[in-house]
Protein backbone atom coordinates (compact mmCIF):
# COMPACT_ATOMS: atom_id res chain seq x y z
CA UNK A 1 0.00 0.00 0.00
CA UNK A 2 2.85 2.40 0.78
CA UNK A 3 4.48 1.74 -2.57
CA UNK A 4 1.25 2.54 -4.46
CA UNK A 5 0.85 5.85 -2.61
CA UNK A 6 4.47 6.74 -3.37
CA UNK A 7 4.02 5.92 -7.07
CA UNK A 8 0.74 7.83 -7.23
CA UNK A 9 2.37 10.91 -5.75
CA UNK A 10 5.20 10.65 -8.26
CA UNK A 11 2.69 10.33 -11.11
CA UNK A 12 0.74 13.36 -9.86
CA UNK A 13 3.94 15.37 -9.46
CA UNK A 14 5.21 14.47 -12.95
CA UNK A 15 1.88 15.19 -14.61
CA UNK A 16 1.65 18.52 -12.79
CA UNK A 17 5.16 19.41 -14.02
CA UNK A 18 4.16 18.55 -17.59
CA UNK A 19 0.97 20.64 -17.40
CA UNK A 20 2.80 23.59 -15.84
CA UNK A 21 5.52 23.37 -18.50
CA UNK A 22 2.87 23.35 -21.22
CA UNK A 23 1.11 26.35 -19.65
CA UNK A 24 4.37 28.30 -19.49
CA UNK A 25 5.20 27.46 -23.10
CA UNK A 26 1.70 28.34 -24.28
CA UNK A 27 2.25 31.83 -22.86
CA UNK A 28 5.35 32.13 -25.05
CA UNK A 29 4.31 30.53 -28.35
CA UNK A 30 1.47 29.12 -30.41
CA UNK A 31 0.44 25.57 -29.58
CA UNK A 32 1.48 24.41 -33.07
CA UNK A 33 5.03 25.54 -32.32
CA UNK A 34 5.29 23.65 -29.01
CA UNK A 35 7.06 20.32 -29.23
CA UNK A 36 7.24 17.36 -26.87
CA UNK A 37 10.95 18.15 -26.49
CA UNK A 38 10.07 21.71 -25.42
CA UNK A 39 7.66 20.43 -22.78
CA UNK A 40 10.11 17.76 -21.56
CA UNK A 41 12.93 20.28 -21.24
CA UNK A 42 10.70 22.79 -19.42
CA UNK A 43 9.36 20.07 -17.07
CA UNK A 44 12.88 18.74 -16.49
CA UNK A 45 11.97 15.24 -17.70
CA UNK A 46 12.90 13.22 -20.77
CA UNK A 47 10.66 12.55 -23.76
CA UNK A 48 10.17 8.92 -22.73
CA UNK A 49 8.73 10.06 -19.40
CA UNK A 50 6.34 12.39 -21.25
CA UNK A 51 5.13 9.47 -23.40
CA UNK A 52 4.63 7.34 -20.29
CA UNK A 53 1.75 9.67 -19.43
CA UNK A 54 0.56 11.26 -22.67
CA UNK A 55 0.36 10.30 -26.33
CA UNK A 56 0.82 13.89 -27.47
CA UNK A 57 0.28 17.55 -26.72
CA UNK A 58 -3.48 17.46 -27.27
CA UNK A 59 -3.83 14.79 -24.59
CA UNK A 60 -2.20 17.24 -22.18
CA UNK A 61 -4.63 19.94 -23.36
CA UNK A 62 -7.57 17.54 -22.91
CA UNK A 63 -6.55 16.66 -19.37
CA UNK A 64 -6.04 20.33 -18.48
CA UNK A 65 -9.51 21.08 -19.86
CA UNK A 66 -11.01 18.23 -17.82
CA UNK A 67 -9.28 19.58 -14.70
CA UNK A 68 -10.74 23.03 -15.39
CA UNK A 69 -14.25 21.63 -15.93
CA UNK A 70 -14.03 19.71 -12.64
CA UNK A 71 -12.98 22.92 -10.90
CA UNK A 72 -15.86 24.86 -12.46
CA UNK A 73 -18.26 22.04 -11.57
CA UNK A 74 -17.14 22.30 -7.96
CA UNK A 75 -17.60 26.08 -8.02
CA UNK A 76 -21.08 26.12 -9.60
CA UNK A 77 -22.47 23.24 -7.57
CA UNK A 78 -24.92 24.69 -5.13
CA UNK A 79 -26.04 27.59 -7.30
CA UNK A 80 -29.78 27.07 -7.58
CA UNK A 81 -31.63 27.24 -10.90
CA UNK A 82 -33.78 30.09 -9.70
CA UNK A 83 -30.74 32.05 -8.49
CA UNK A 84 -28.77 31.51 -11.69
CA UNK A 85 -31.64 32.72 -13.87
CA UNK A 86 -32.35 35.69 -11.63
CA UNK A 87 -28.69 36.62 -11.79
CA UNK A 88 -26.39 35.01 -14.36
CA UNK A 89 -23.72 36.97 -12.51
CA UNK A 90 -23.50 34.09 -10.03
CA UNK A 91 -22.35 31.76 -12.83
CA UNK A 92 -20.14 34.43 -14.42
CA UNK A 93 -18.62 35.16 -11.01
CA UNK A 94 -17.72 31.48 -10.54
CA UNK A 95 -16.23 31.23 -14.05
CA UNK A 96 -14.27 34.43 -13.47
CA UNK A 97 -13.00 33.13 -10.12
CA UNK A 98 -11.62 30.00 -11.79
CA UNK A 99 -10.13 31.94 -14.72
CA UNK A 100 -8.57 34.54 -12.42
CA UNK A 101 -6.40 31.82 -10.88
CA UNK A 102 -4.26 32.14 -14.03
CA UNK A 103 -5.71 34.73 -16.39
CA UNK A 104 -2.89 34.62 -18.94
CA UNK A 105 -2.98 30.84 -19.27
CA UNK A 106 -6.77 30.74 -19.62
CA UNK A 107 -6.58 33.55 -22.14
CA UNK A 108 -4.16 31.54 -24.27
CA UNK A 109 -6.11 28.31 -23.79
CA UNK A 110 -9.47 29.87 -24.65
CA UNK A 111 -7.91 31.84 -27.49
CA UNK A 112 -6.36 28.87 -29.25
CA UNK A 113 -7.81 28.96 -32.77
CA UNK A 114 -8.40 25.23 -33.02
CA UNK A 115 -9.59 24.84 -29.45
CA UNK A 116 -13.33 24.98 -29.05
CA UNK A 117 -13.09 21.93 -26.84
CA UNK A 118 -12.78 23.74 -23.50
CA UNK A 119 -15.68 26.04 -24.28
CA UNK A 120 -17.79 23.03 -25.34
CA UNK A 121 -16.92 21.14 -22.15
CA UNK A 122 -17.86 24.14 -19.99
CA UNK A 123 -21.11 24.62 -21.94
CA UNK A 124 -21.96 20.91 -21.63
CA UNK A 125 -21.40 21.04 -17.87
CA UNK A 126 -23.61 24.12 -17.49
CA UNK A 127 -26.30 22.63 -19.77
CA UNK A 128 -26.50 19.44 -17.72
CA UNK A 129 -26.75 21.42 -14.47
CA UNK A 130 -29.33 23.77 -15.99
CA UNK A 131 -31.50 20.87 -17.16
CA UNK A 132 -31.25 19.22 -13.76
CA UNK A 133 -32.36 22.43 -12.03
CA UNK A 134 -35.24 23.02 -14.47
CA UNK A 135 -36.56 19.48 -14.07
CA UNK A 136 -36.60 19.89 -10.29
CA UNK A 137 -39.01 22.83 -10.54
CA UNK A 138 -40.98 22.48 -13.78
CA UNK A 139 -42.64 19.88 -15.97
CA UNK A 140 -41.55 20.60 -19.52
CA UNK A 141 -41.32 18.68 -22.77
CA UNK A 142 -37.91 17.37 -23.77
CA UNK A 143 -37.99 19.46 -26.96
CA UNK A 144 -38.65 22.69 -25.04
CA UNK A 145 -36.11 21.82 -22.37
CA UNK A 146 -33.42 21.18 -24.99
CA UNK A 147 -34.23 24.33 -26.97
CA UNK A 148 -34.32 26.53 -23.88
CA UNK A 149 -31.10 25.05 -22.51
CA UNK A 150 -29.21 25.39 -25.78
CA UNK A 151 -30.42 28.95 -26.33
CA UNK A 152 -29.72 30.24 -22.84
CA UNK A 153 -26.47 28.44 -21.99
CA UNK A 154 -24.86 28.73 -25.44
CA UNK A 155 -25.72 32.41 -25.47
CA UNK A 156 -24.34 32.96 -21.97
CA UNK A 157 -21.09 31.14 -22.77
CA UNK A 158 -20.66 33.08 -26.04
CA UNK A 159 -21.28 36.41 -24.30
CA UNK A 160 -18.90 35.50 -21.50
CA UNK A 161 -16.18 34.44 -23.99
CA UNK A 162 -16.58 37.71 -25.84
CA UNK A 163 -16.34 39.69 -22.60
CA UNK A 164 -13.32 37.69 -21.43
CA UNK A 165 -11.48 38.25 -24.73
CA UNK A 166 -12.34 41.98 -24.78
CA UNK A 167 -10.71 44.83 -22.88
CA UNK A 168 -13.33 44.16 -20.16
CA UNK A 169 -14.25 47.84 -19.95
CA UNK A 170 -17.82 46.84 -19.09
CA UNK A 171 -18.10 45.29 -15.62
CA UNK A 172 -19.23 41.67 -15.62
CA UNK A 173 -22.14 42.72 -13.40
CA UNK A 174 -23.46 44.97 -16.21
CA UNK A 175 -23.12 42.17 -18.76
CA UNK A 176 -24.92 39.86 -16.34
CA UNK A 177 -27.83 42.29 -15.90
CA UNK A 178 -28.22 42.58 -19.67
CA UNK A 179 -28.16 38.78 -20.02
CA UNK A 180 -30.82 38.46 -17.31
CA UNK A 181 -33.05 40.96 -19.12
CA UNK A 182 -32.61 39.13 -22.41
CA UNK A 183 -33.29 35.72 -20.82
CA UNK A 184 -36.46 36.89 -19.01
CA UNK A 185 -37.88 39.45 -21.42
CA UNK A 186 -36.74 38.04 -24.75
CA UNK A 187 -35.62 40.12 -27.70
CA UNK A 188 -38.78 42.31 -27.77
CA UNK A 189 -38.56 43.11 -24.07
CA UNK A 190 -34.84 43.70 -24.40
CA UNK A 191 -35.37 46.15 -27.29
CA UNK A 192 -38.21 47.94 -25.46
CA UNK A 193 -35.97 48.64 -22.49
CA UNK A 194 -33.11 49.70 -24.81
CA UNK A 195 -35.32 52.27 -26.57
Amino acid sequence: MQKTTHIDRRVVKTKRAIKEAFAKLLAQKDINDITISDIAAEANINRKTFYNYYGGIYEVVGEIEDDIVRLIDKEVTGIGFQNSLQSPYLIFEKLTKVINTDTDFFGYLLGMNANVSLESKIADLLKSKFKMFVLQDVEISELRLNLMTEFIISGMVAVYRRWFNSDRSEPIETISEEMKLLAFEGINGFMDVAL
